[in-house]
């Protein structure tokens, strides 16, 4: 069914209370393993029908967050999750307690229980009026973002749409594009620091209601940390420190002498290029009719899942006023079907939309037909490298893009991934401080951004631009804001898809095989298992980063 002809009709929270409570009932009464889990697939049905329309009505706010009817609808949505996430927990600690629980769990997996585990210590009932206090939080901060109106030349611009400006090849366009940007935040910085502040104040009272010692443990609970923990991404981002900062560094110093630039600065950031960065060739309509044949040759399985996607008009990537920043993958669960949300803005972003977040939507799409549910809720890190392994893999149809600056693109897209991860790095250690250290004042946050700039990125230069130097930078992260600790995972997955990238140049076929068993295992077992399985080294182990540095340096500097 296409997305637009898709039935909406609001959660009627009093009515699956009652069916709730039934299944519940059902559950108790069951007289065998067999029994509780044929209850546990009508509690799918259950689960799914509210996702559905819960997923519908967001992606419907977000690309019109001006529209009065799911405006309100998402409203509504802030407030009753917590409710949900109530029902869920209650539920699953009846299975997680269940007489019949080892049956369960060899039907649905260790790693299910795993995660009801962390589900049940991260959440209970009282948090509800302050999980609705976060959900606002969330949502103020994203409609502010969103309600960005920058005037140029006469047309007015989101902050997604500014961005082909902000890499533009003339210098004076990006300089001018930046100070508008940063002129935002600036007018914005107050509005911006007292939502952070209100949510870091939220976020530890859930903790110490929980008994935590600090948000960071319920964080790490939250975003179902069941196979790794605090000290083990402490040791990762100590070997990015250690060899992926210089890498940068080398990095950067390139891209300063390819520009033609004595220096460095923060206009010049994302711009690789001085005849500019490459720019896909042709029409939104033109790159997916390109994107159809692209994934339709790759293999069968794409083809198949591209063709369903392109069928029910399961994308809205044209960036507009009004509408949401920034792109998503999600998922519809009564119509198994995958939804890409994005902003195209004519530059090569628009291409990593449909790599990046068609990776996320292929897994989507393969998982959604596995008849165990839990095996579709897989942890953020492998869900990033399922997105972030495919742009590599779609590297070879680039040409269809690019045409004869296909491999300026491709040169742009592995430097560009390399210099992420310490940024990435940098925003997880910021919120590690942040949450450790919750009486810090917005002035003290700020301080200890930029003290983390001159460690993770010591050629960012902002001046000229008094809110960034300062340290302000961080406020335009949404995951911030939206996803505490979140952002890690994209380090951790960019490591493996590196290794994915290094393995399908020598063996392509080879690789691709690793990566769709990868996808195929879900989250059938814990991560780092499943890193074994399919032939990666964990980015946890000491040596992995220092490993994947030496190939690419080896294997790729000689080529700019």
């Amino acid at each position: 069914m296409k997305f637009k002809e898709m039935p909406y009709q609001r959660v009627d929270m009093e009515e699956k209370k009652v069916r709730f409570q039934e299944l519940m009932n059902e559950f108790a009464n069951a007289e065998s393993g067999e029994a509780q889990f044929q209850v546990h697939k009508k509690y799918y049905k259950f689960k799914d029908e509210i996702e559905t329309m819960v997923t519908i009505a967001k992606i419907r706010h977000d690309i019109d967050t001006t529209d009065p009817f799911y405006e309100k609808e998402q409203s509504y949505y802030d407030e009753i999750e917590p409710e949900l996430i109530d029902m869920n927990v209650i539920y699953a600690r009846q299975m997680y307690e269940s007489p019949y629980r080892s049956y369960l769990e060899e039907k649905i997996g260790t790693v299910a229980f795993k995660n009801i585990q962390l589900n049940i210590r991260s959440f209970d009932k009282k948090l509800i009026p302050l999980k609705q206090e976060e959900n606002a939080l969330t949502t103020a901060y994203d409609k502010l973002i969103a309600s960005a109106e920058i005037d140029w030349e006469g047309e007015t611009l989101n902050l997604s749409l500014l961005r082909k400006y902000l890499t533009h090849k003339d210098r004076q366009v990006r300089e001018k594009a930046y100070t508008k940007y940063c002129a935002f935040f600036e007018a914005n910085g107050e509005k911006l620091d007292s939502i952070y502040d209100e949510l870091v104040k939220n976020r530890t009272k859930q903790a110490d209601e929980l008994g935590y010692d600090t948000f960071v443990e319920t964080g790490y609970d939250r975003v179902k940390r069941n196979c790794y923990d605090k000290d083990m991404v402490e040791n990762f981002r100590k070997q990015v420190k250690e060899y992926f900062v210089p890498f940068a560094g080398k990095l950067h110093e390139r891209r300063k002498k390819r520009l033609g630039l004595k220096k460095l600065s923060c206009i010049d950031e994302g711009v690789y290029f001085a005849n500019g960065n490459p720019q896909p060739i042709g029409s939104p309509e033109e790159i997916m009719a390109c994107a159809q044949k692209m994934y339709g040759e790759l293999s069968k399985e794409t083809k198949e899942f591209f063709d369903f996607m392109s069928e029910n008009e399961l994308f809205d990537v044209l960036g507009r006023k009004k509408k949401r920043a920034g792109g998503y993958m999600t998922y519809l669960p009564d119509y198994n079907a995958p939804f890409i949300f994005a902003n195209f803005n004519g530059t090569s972003g628009d291409i990593n939309v449909i790599t990046h977040e068609c990776g996320h939507a292929f897994q989507g799409y393969l998982s959604g037909k596995d008849p165990i549910k839990e095996h579709s809720d897989i942890t953020m890190e492998t869900a990033e490298i399922h997105s972030m392994s495919m742009e590599f893999f779609t590297e070879p149809w680039m040409n269809q893009f690019f045409g004869n600056r296909t491999d300026d693109y491709r040169f742009m897209h592995l430097e560009d991934a390399a210099i992420f991860i310490p940024y990435g790095c940098m925003v997880d250690e910021f919120q590690h401080i942040v949450y450790e250290n919750p009486q810090m004042t917005p002035a003290q946050r700020h301080e200890a951004w930029k003290k983390l700039e001159s460690q993770y990125r010591p050629h960012m230069d902002y001046a000229g631009f008094p809110y960034f130097e300062k340290g302000g930078f961080w406020q335009k992260q949404p995951h911030i804001y939206d996803d505490p600790f979140y952002y890690i995972d994209y380090c951790i997955a960019q490591i493996c898809a590196f290794q994915f990238k290094i393995r399908m140049d020598e063996n392509y076929q080879e690789a691709w095989d690793s990566y769709l068993k990868l996808c195929n295992l879900s989250a059938s077992d814990f991560f780092t298992n499943m890193l074994k399985e399919v032939g990666l080294d964990s980015p946890f182990e000491d040596g992995c980063v220092k490993k994947i540095v030496e190939k690419l340096e080896s294997l790729y500097m000689t080529k700019a």
